[in-house]
């Protein structure tokens, strides 16, 4: 590592890592706060460097700015002596969540993740054998078999960070990668990015930990409010601070009430001018596949080294070239086959999910239960109908379907944001990723419709209809249910988490009860109200539904005295022709589906493109 003024060599990549050059980085929250001082540091090919400092101080914020997952309000970031942004593709990040589906077992999982991320002209071969090498570099060869989920907390760590070893990147980024582990396991995990440093990858990580300090090549200190205390060898830290152990050092950090002096006095300190010798500033330097310079774990892993290096040659021919990641030099996968893999990936994800899956399908027949529970039979009897009744099942079938749309769609997304967050970065496009989600669960809606209409038809809770009005039925319940499900789908891309998805929903629910004109016929509300009801897609479906089946007549000319005064209420709610209904609520499926996309896009930053 080199601070700004010290007198590095000119070179910009060695073998496969790119140098990771800071200068004066500012950021700068809400407020106007600032949250990083004019950082400036450079991290050589084949360094192991830990950023640390109190909580709060800026680590995880710094480490977000190099990795350009929020770029600097101030200041540039490049790797290898270009712009940040051109090599984007070549630089993984693996937050402190899981970032992958604990559902899946850990091969299929980065089998996935390969397809996702290689080159589309990439073969089941090579993915294999790149599968294959990962699980070996990660020590999971054995665990290849397991539910990610039941993966212990240092095994899915270091899945996580094989999801990235995938593309072969060129600088590694991990925030809190030790956090939650138990000191062995931590050693292990520290071996592993020793092991892929070694390879010429710069790998920043920020830690609480001492302990992973000692076992980093250089360390970067921060001080409160962004300011740089040091950089430099663990052991220079030390002595600088004058402490006798890394976790001294925050002791002394804090005996200073204004931050500012610290960057000040490493500002004038020589160890700001210092060089020391990276391990990766000349290819001769770079120490052979499991090698260390300490010795500590020499030759420990120089098998799992020799099938990596054989990848690397692998992938030269694959297209993935000798300087980087399949991706920068192959054609990216295209919007159908993202798709199409990800659609596969989802069912495969539910069909392993039993009680989600249980629960999925299990709603819609107790909801059919209970609407049998509550209406009589022959509501619609021409004879002897029931006006009232014949409302109620309306308006519940329409409720019903909106209800499982909405449910359907309102936890698919926010439950997968940090998924979703690192494969947007590794090329996933929005719209297939949103276009999938439909895939996967339109046929239950249509499955959960066609239950819904057919019991309720089969037990004379609906009249007798030739098979195309049963058919206009199904029509406008699917979408509907389409609806619904784009606007739950909109909601949870729109929150931060689960929990505030779930708060939304009495609130996208009870506008959809009290204003599709059942409680309260549309020509009877209040003029707000009757606004309202325009932009209530049950209103569309109740209504359709109504027409559909002929309350009109059934109302009007059938043996009910009741018949014709609450049509008159209703007045000519059920004229409108089907046709119009169905325009409509396509409509607001395709809206909102289109407005998730937008969303997802600008929450990413990511225009809305097809890949």
């Amino acid at each position: 590592m080199t601070v700004r003024g010290s007198a590095a060599p000119d070179i910009a990549t060695t073998r496969s890592g790119l140098r990771i050059e800071a200068e004066d980085l500012v950021q700068v929250v809400r407020g106007g706060h600032r949250t990083l001082r004019g950082v400036s540091l450079t991290v050589e090919p084949g360094e192991l460097v830990a950023i640390i400092g109190a909580s709060g101080v800026g680590k995880t914020t710094l480490l977000d700015a190099l990795a350009g997952i929020r770029p600097p309000a101030g200041g540039r970031v490049r790797y290898g002596g270009v712009d940040q942004a051109a090599e984007a593709s070549r630089v993984a990040y693996v937050p402190q969540d899981d970032i992958i589906h604990l559902q899946l077992p850990l091969e299929r999982t980065l089998r996935y993740a390969a397809r996702l991320r290689l080159p589309a002209g990439t073969g089941a071969a090579e993915i294999d054998r790149r599968v294959a090498e990962v699980l070996a570099v990660l020590g999971l060869t054995d665990r290849a078999g397991v539910r990610v989920g039941s993966l212990s907390g240092g095994e899915r760590k270091r899945a996580s960070i094989g999801v990235e070893l995938l593309a072969r990147p060129r600088v590694l980024f991990l925030d809190e990668p030790t956090s939650g582990l138990d000191p062995h396991t931590a050693v292990d995990l520290l071996r592993l990015l020793r092991r892929i440093a070694r390879d010429a990858v710069p790998v920043v990580v920020t830690t609480h930990n001492p302990a992973d300090v000692e076992r980093c090549d250089r360390v970067v200190v921060l001080a409160r409010d962004g300011h740089l205390a040091f950089a430099g060898t663990p052991e220079g830290a030390r002595a600088y601070f004058a402490a006798d152990t890394i976790a001294d050092i925050y002791a002394r950090i804090a005996e200073e009430a204004d931050p500012a002096v610290w960057s000040v006095r490493f500002a004038a300190s020589p160890a700001a001018t210092v060089t020391s010798a990276a391990p990766a500033t000349q290819p001769d330097a770079v120490p052979p596949p499991g090698a260390s310079p300490t010795g500590e774990w020499a030759g420990e892993h120089a098998g799992e080294h020799a099938g990596e290096r054989t990848g690397e040659r692998a992938n030269e021919h694959a297209g993935g070239g000798r300087n980087g990641g399949p991706n920068a030099a192959g054609r990216p996968l295209g919007p159908f086959r993202q798709t199409a893999l990800l659609t596969v990936r989802g069912v495969d994800i539910l069909c392993r999910n039993g009680l989600t899956l249980a629960i999925l399908l299990g709603s819609p027949v107790a909801v059919v239960l209970m609407f049998l529970m509550l209406f009589k039979a022959h509501a619609f009897a021409f004879a002897h109908p029931s006006p009232s009744a014949t409302v109620m099942v309306l308006f519940w079938i329409a409720f019903g379907v909106f209800f499982f749309g909405l449910i359907y769609g309102l936890l698919q997304i926010c439950a997968e944001f940090p998924v979703l967050r690192r494969e947007v970065r590794a090329g996933l496009g929005v719209v297939p990723y949103v276009v999938s989600k439909a895939a996967v669960l339109l046929p239950l809606l249509a499955l959960a419709d066609l239950l819904l209409l057919g019991v309720l038809r089969g037990l004379d809770r609906l009249p007798a209809l030739p098979w195309s009005r049963f058919g206009a039925l199904y029509v406008t319940v699917l979408l509907a249910s389409a609806g619904a499900l784009g606007l739950g789908l909109l909601c949870s891309a729109a929150v931060s988490d689960a929990t505030q998805a779930t708060l939304m929903l009495p609130m996208l629910c009870f506008p959809q009860v009290l204003f599709v004109g059942a409680i309260l016929p549309v020509p009877v509300m209040a003029p707000v109200g009757r606004w309202v009801s325009w932009a209530m897609s049950n209103r569309w479906c109740f209504e359709a539904l109504g027409h559909t089946v002929g309350v009109e007549h059934l109302w009007r000319d059938g043996g009910s005295p009741l018949g014709p005064p609450l049509l008159a209420t209703y007045g000519h709610t059920f004229s409108r022709p089907v046709w119009v209904d169905w325009v409509v609520l396509a409509g607001f499926a395709v809206l909102f589906f289109a407005a998730t996309c937008a969303v997802l896009a600008r929450k990413y930053n990511h225009r809305v493109r097809a890949a």
